[in-house]
């Protein structure tokens, strides 16, 4: 048994359980109302499928949209893989969710991000952006982006 509890790495899977919840939903009912998802991943990750001329284009990472068109999307376990269109030419990924660096949702202000362990050995914070736009009962207070660093919550 290890020495301390190892809350990093349950933050990051609670957080990619979350992402494959989310997109189980949008497979099964698709994309509600405004909802629509910037996702940005690791190429370099060697469980990463997408055409060469993509990889060779985006050597380090991609952020891709899922929102108005989209095919495909099959969500497993340890990732997603989706067919989306680049210049009008439908490409397939396979993106598993560790190569995921961050996950939003512009339509109400809400995103993960991850950071990986090389940033981490430099003194980088882990951090989730979480945020969400104001209800129709608080018009007066405007809530804006916060960042919530894991650091603050360690020895």
């Amino acid at each position: 048994m290890a020495n301390e509890i190892d809350y990093s790495n349950l933050m990051h899977n609670a957080m990619r359980s979350l992402i494959q919840d989310v997109l189980a939903e949008v497979k099964i009912n698709g994309l509600p109302g405004e909802h629509h998802f910037f996702i940005t991943f690791d190429t370099r990750h060697t469980e990463v499928e997408m055409a060469p001329w993509l990889k060779e284009r985006y050597p380090t990472e991609i952020t891709v949209v899922m929102q108005h068109w989209y095919e495909d999307l099959d969500v497993r376990d340890d990732g997603f893989s989706v067919t989306l269109n680049f210049g009008d030419t439908p490409e397939h990924l396979i993106v598993p969710y560790e190569a995921i660096l961050t996950f939003v949702d512009p339509s109400v202000e809400f995103g993960l991000r991850f950071e990986s362990s090389e940033e981490e050995e430099h003194g980088a914070e882990e951090s989730a952006i979480l945020s969400a736009k104001p209800t129709k009962n608080d018009k007066t207070k405007k809530e804006t982006g916060q960042i919530v660093s894991l650091d603050s919550f360690r020895k």
